[in-house]
């Protein structure tokens, strides 16, 4: 009698990999999801921060602060990778601003929500910070 040598792998064997496959993607994606906000939301911040620099710089020469449109960053300024759209609301004659970087794209999701400064260097959120620190 002659022995015959299988190669190969059996059905079961391929679908515990499968298994053990999915089980490790289920668990990473939401992590990889999380630190891509986190990664993202560094544009909105730098966009901000350059939004407050040249609303400084406005005020240094004219003695009250700018739109938008003032300010010749884009109406509305958008972010340099297009994640944030920076609001400027501007309240007491002209003498004090808020900004407020709205996610866009796909930054949609975050859990920080709106990321809000004013010009006293004031920063804070309209989601709640589960996703790592939104400042």
């Amino acid at each position: 009698m002659r022995l015959t040598i299988q190669r190969g792998f059996t059905l079961i064997e391929v679908m515990i990999v499968v298994a053990i496959v999915a089980i490790l993607a289920a668990i990473a994606y939401p992590s990889y999801s999380d630190y891509a906000f986190r990664t993202r939301r560094a544009d909105g911040k730098e966009m901000m921060m350059r939004v407050a620099s040249a609303q400084e710089r406005y005020y240094t020469n004219l003695n009250n602060y700018a739109t938008d449109a003032q300010l010749g960053l884009g109406t509305p300024p958008v972010s340099e990778k297009g994640y944030y759209t920076i609001g400027i609301a501007l309240a007491n004659s002209n003498q004090t601003y808020t900004l407020t970087a709205t996610p866009a794209t796909s930054q949609v999701g975050d859990k920080c929500g709106n990321l809000i400064m004013t010009n006293s260097g004031n920063k804070t959120m309209s989601g709640d910070e589960s996703n790592g620190k939104c400042w």
